[in-house]
This record gives C-alpha cells, structure tokens and sequence, in this order.
C-alpha cells in the first residue's frame, strides 16, 4: 500500500468533511477501529467538535461499554487471546441498542452505554434519541469483520513493532489476538479509510494504488 502522510489536524478534518458529505435525512454510522495503542478512541473524540461545527449532532460510545459480561467474557480464563479476539465484544446489544436504531427504519431510540466491565454491572444509562442526520462516532478493538452496519469505518494500522512496543507489560497477552485479526479480518481491505499510527501525531493515509 502507498501511503499520504497527513497532520494530525487535517486528518480529522479530512475525516469531517466526508462524514459532513453524507445526506441529512439519514443518521451517520462511523467506526473508529484499533489496537489501543493506535488510539482509536483519542480520535474518534476528536472528531466531535468538527462534526457539530458542520452542523451535525453527534453520539459518541464506546465498544468497551458494550462488553459482555465477566462470567461469559472471562469463561476460558483471564488471558485468553482467542476468546478476546472471539467473545469479549457484546455483538448482539451493539446491535441492538446502537446500530440498528440508527440505520433504514430505525427509531434513533439508542443506549450510549450498557455494561461496566469494571464492576461487572449494568450502568444506569438512560435511552436518549438521536435525530436523524445525526452521527453516531463509535471506537473500539477488533470491530471489522463482525458485520456491523456502518456507513463509514476507520481502521488505525500499526505495525506489529509498534503495536509491540505500545502495548502494555499486563496486556501483552493480547498480541496473537492482534495478529489473528490482520492474519484473518484484514483489517486494511476491510475498512474504508486505513490511516498508519505507528506515530500518532504524524499519520499517513494508507491506499493502493
């Protein structure tokens, strides 16, 4: 792939601007995936203020409150990479209290947050509605491949050294899960936009070509 470096700054403005070119009369899904070393989540904040300057109405979640929970997340153990990269991630409430209501026939009727897996319990959040042409700006680990309904995903790439070097001593366990998900997902052809986080602050859109 070659790539287009970018600043920091004109990324998320770049990202802005296609977000701000889809019609009004439907909610914007967006994906902002990656390791946590790539910070997905730092991003996908970042494009808040942009968006409502563009006159959108934004809702910002998490992948990491819609984990399920610790009695079916932790079965096989603590640090299993395999049921990290397989069963972590609530697909179904995901679904069904985010993505579809926001996509063709939905309510706009959605769950900013469901599970602290800090706690292991459900957060008192209530429902709240988003109106249409709103955009819904979720992050996370491993989302490709899972068929979520988007109408735009963003996968933050590191190379496997420095998705080595940021990821923290207690969380290295993670790793194989890491290279099983660029080995089976693919995550470069699967998104729409790919941009290299080796370093943050200088990325690089990525492209064929």
């Amino acid at each position: 792939m070659r790539a287009r470096p970018i600043s920091r700054a004109a990324l998320v403005e770049e990202l802005a601007d296609r977000v701000g070119g889809f019609p009004r009369d439907r909610w914007v899904r967006v994906a902002v995936d990656g390791a946590p070393p790539a910070g997905p989540g730092a991003l996908a904040d970042e494009l808040v203020a942009p968006l409502r300057l563009r006159g959108r109405e934004v809702l910002r979640v998490s992948a990491d409150d819609f984990l399920r929970p610790a009695s079916l997340r932790l079965e096989y153990g603590r640090t299993d990479p395999d049921a990290f990269h397989d069963d972590w991630l609530d697909v179904g409430a995901l679904l069904r209290e985010v993505l579809e209501p926001l996509g063709p026939g939905g309510s706009g009727r959605v769950l900013a947050r469901l599970w602290d897996s800090r706690v292991d319990r459900a957060y008192r959040e209530p429902y709240r509605v988003l109106p249409r042409g709103g955009v819904l700006v979720l992050d996370g680990t491993l989302l490709l491949g899972r068929g979520l309904p988007v109408e735009l995903s963003v996968h933050l790439w590191l190379s496997e050294g420095a998705l080595a070097r940021g990821t923290q001593e207690e969380e290295r366990w993670r790793l194989p899960a890491y290279r099983r998900y660029e080995r089976e997902t693919r995550p470069q052809e699967a998104a729409d936009v790919v941009v290299r986080a080796d370093h943050p602050e200088r990325p690089a859109v990525l492209f064929t070509g």
